[in-house]
């Protein structure tokens, strides 16, 4: 079982920038592709980015390319996802995710933190 818990969420202007990060405990991290995913108010949950767990691959969601990094730290069990020109469009409830392979698809996800408000004021 792995327990994911998110931080660094907040208000930010939009041009802004934030700094995400989920730390995880109860499982082999390494073993493990990450993913962040969104879901803004009255939407589905969506994907945002994903990375292998030796960090060599990284995907992303046409809407984060150029602005979203995803990263990991496998020494401290934490993944990132640093955001760079914030929009209002990117106001959502963050969740990092967890699975043995990356996956796209929010069915396929094995394990979900609790979620980190992002929220980009216009």
């Amino acid at each position: 079982q792995v327990h994911l818990v998110e931080s660094g969420g907040g208000l930010v202007q939009a041009g802004g920038s934030l700094r995400l990060s989920c730390a995880a405990s109860g499982g082999t991290f390494s073993s493990y592709a990450m993913g962040w995913f969104r879901q803004a108010l009255g939407k589905e949950r969506e994907f945002v980015a994903a990375i292998s767990w030796s960090g060599r691959r990284t995907y992303y969601a046409d809407s984060a390319k150029g602005r979203f990094t995803i990263s990991r730290d496998n020494a401290k069990n934490t993944v990132y996802l640093q955001m760079n020109s914030l929009k209002p469009e990117d106001t959502a409830v963050y969740y990092c995710a967890a699975s043995p392979v990356i996956r796209r698809e929010v069915s396929d996800i094995d394990y979900w933190g609790q979620g980190t408000q992002v929220t980009v004021s216009s």
